[in-house]
């Protein structure tokens, strides 16, 4: 038999489930007019000729292909980007034993001579560096008998549907890309210097040829710590990107059409590592249909990977590290910084708007310090559903945690967004950010990027110095993570200047309820002391001040408060009293997160005064509104609750379960 192959690759890890996809589809093969074809795609860099390899390998040792496993690269048959399949087919036509002087000269005769001599064949052809199944079609062998292993940078959609098996390859993830790492450098340095090591594994973002390259740089340069190292890679990397590889990049580049070549340019600016297609669009300045467009002709030229990151609601895409680092070479080339600039303030003004929305339609209406901004021409608004528009109590509660969820996915962008604002001297946007992040904040506590968003929340309102509304709500937003992680002596620092702001307030409605919520934020501080008799005389005030406004929903919260502040101080009754009255104003208010918390406070209160019938009931509704809204926080701290519930009763199987569970929760949540 003869075989056409490089070498197996002496490093390759992974690909496990592509091979025994690959693997698979040959035995279920039943076809006896046309071969089976395996399509690898993914960006450069990717291994995925490697991969081919190692398949073809596989099937040449498993299945009697008598004819053969033949390679070709298509790449050494192009004449400036253009394949000359003829060539091609004369090449496979004397692999498999026609004489040069019998080769058919016209390209049709030459077709059919290949089809006719591959009839009966039984053999693997791997085609290498394919871009579009036109290419390939000519050069399938005509027999059911055999298998071609087609790789290309992006997918061939351009096959019939049903032509061939789609084995689109991922990046590497971390795990694997530590241990392709350290097979191609076994080097002390990485496994005593973690940190340096992940850090090396994320700079090359799950490409193997990176990896390579990495490797290469500890093996040289043996004497370097990890971290002077790494720092080296990095610039080396971002500045000149991977040898090999970074020709095959500007190749694909130079063919996309101007909207996708500009929108690639614009990505490398995008905050956060991912993006979705509406902030592209926003981002992009190009109409959404068209942006829609240019990401699947990225995706087409395998500078893009189209796949979502996960199942989520938004859709989550991400522009590979090293990807990035190429196209923003490109934008540093060709777009001009004032061009940049103009798409960065478009996107922060329409992510803000977005984190508005969902901050409203998640947490219901509350009182903001900044008015909802405009819509962005061009740019339409996620689709979320407004819960006041729900025909029913459920469809509405699905609309809210919808929101909950799009600002739990989208965290990592608002944070980065928060920077750039901050970073461009945008206060409004600034300050706009942080109050979506202080609802997200109140279902995922103790995220230290959160600190950070509401520090520079007070530092815009500050350099803005127009509004005192802005300061109170941005140092009252800032002190309750500081008084979270007991840095109670900066939270206090905020409260004093929110109850200092809040004189040069005014008599509207907004300033009067601001000045509520800086006493509230007050009595908060005072019960993260254990200062509860304290607490509840501002927590009392609050309430008096709201119904003073009038403000119905705020003198509610401090009921809530009160009850929470009574059970401290061993006022059990009083503290059932609050509580009902709370939590029944919630429901009727429908306002999620606090149905479940009040529901959650005032099950402790009926389980110490022996109620643990009614306690467990409201222990699981809480548990379920917590589950509906991710909230890791809550999740454990209830399923901590009926642990004890369970013991006390006898039940030690399911208090263990719950223990077990609410242990789960604060690891993955990283709640300690």
């Amino acid at each position: 038999m003869r075989v056409e192959l490089p070498p197996e690759p002496v490093h390759f890890v992974n690909r496990d489930d592509e091979r025994e996809r690959a693997l698979r589809a040959v035995t279920d093969w039943r076809s006896r007019s046309r071969p089976l074809v395996l399509a690898l795609s993914g960006p450069g860099g990717l291994g995925k000729t490697e991969l081919a390899v190692l398949i073809a390998r596989a099937l040449g040792d498993r299945y009697p292909f008598t004819d053969g496993v033949l390679s070709v690269d298509l790449d050494d048959f192009r004449v400036d980007g253009v394949l000359d399949p003829g060539d091609v087919l004369s090449r496979l036509l004397d692999s498999l034993g026609v004489a040069p002087d019998l080769v058919q000269a016209q390209y049709a005769a030459r077709c059919r001579q290949f089809w006719n001599r591959t009839s009966e064949a039984k053999m693997v052809l791997l085609l290498d560096n394919a871009r579009y199944a036109s290419e390939v079609v000519p050069l399938l062998p005509s027999s059911g008998d055999s298998v071609v292993i087609v790789t290309s940078h992006g997918p061939l959609h351009d096959f019939e549907a049903g032509a061939a098996v789609d084995l689109a390859l991922p990046p590497l993830d971390d795990q694997a890309a530590a241990e392709l790492l350290e097979r191609i450098v076994p080097d002390h340095r990485l496994a005593s210097d973690p940190e340096a090591t992940r850090k090396i594994v994320r700079l090359c973002g799950g490409l193997p040829a990176a990896l390579h390259v990495a490797g290469q740089w500890v093996r040289t340069h043996r004497l370097r710590p990890l971290s002077r190292l790494l720092a080296d890679l990095t610039a080396e990397l971002n500045e000149k990107g991977l040898s090999g590889v970074e020709q095959l990049w500007d190749a694909f580049y130079a063919d996309l059409s101007r909207p996708a070549a500009s929108l690639y340019r614009s990505l490398a600016h995008h905050p956060g590592e991912t993006f979705t297609l509406h902030s592209a669009t926003a981002l992009s300045g190009l109409r959404l249909e068209d942006c829609r467009d240019a990401l699947e002709e990225l995706g087409g030229a395998g500078l893009l990977d189209l796949r979502p990151l996960s199942l989520t609601e938004t859709g989550q895409m991400r522009l590979l590290g090293l990807l990035r680092a190429h196209a923003l070479r490109r934008s540093r080339q060709e777009t001009a910084e004032e061009e940049t600039a103009a798409s960065q303030a478009r996107l922060l003004r329409w992510f803000a708007r977005q984190a508005q929305l969902a901050d409203r339609f998640a947490a219901g209406r509350r009182l903001t310090v900044v008015d909802r901004l405009d819509p962005v021409p061009g740019a339409p608004d996620v689709p979320l559903e407004d819960p006041d528009t729900a025909a029913d109590g459920e469809t509405r509660a699905g609309y809210a945690v919808s929101a909950a969820r799009w600002l739990d996915e989208e965290r990592h962008v608002l944070f980065a967004c928060s920077r750039l604002a901050h970073a461009r001297g945008m206060d409004t946007e600034t300050v706009a950010l942080s109050e979506p992040v202080w609802t997200h904040a109140l279902d995922h506590p103790h995220q230290s990027e959160v600190v950070d968003v509401f520090r520079r929340a007070v530092d815009a309102a500050v350099r803005h110095g127009g509004d005192a509304g802005w300061l109170v709500r941005t140092r009252c937003q800032l002190a309750r993570p500081l008084w979270e992680s007991e840095r109670l002596r900066e939270a206090q620092e905020q409260i004093d200047g929110a109850m200092s702001a809040a004189e040069l307030l005014g008599d509207s409605v907004r300033d009067r309820k601001l000045a509520a919520s800086a006493v509230e934020h007050r009595g908060m501080l005072k019960a993260a002391r254990g200062e509860w008799d304290a607490a509840l005389a501002d927590f009392t005030a609050a309430r008096d001040m709201h119904r003073a406004i009038p403000n119905a929903y705020g003198a509610l919260l401090q009921t809530y408060r009160m009850g929470e502040a009574s059970a401290k101080t061993g006022d059990l009754e009083t503290a059932r009293r609050l509580l009902s009255d709370a939590h029944a104003g919630f429901v009727e208010e429908r306002r999620e997160r606090l149905i479940g918390r009040s529901a959650f406070a005032l099950a402790g209160v009926l389980y110490r005064l022996g109620l643990t019938g009614e306690a467990r009931e409201l222990y699981q509704r809480s548990l379920g509104q917590a589950d509906e809204r991710r909230s890791g926080f809550d999740l454990a701290r209830v399923h901590d609750a009926l642990a004890e519930l369970d013991t006390a009763e006898g039940h030690l199987a399911e208090a263990e379960e719950h223990r077990a569970a609410a242990q789960t929760f604060r690891r993955r949540n990283g709640l300690g």
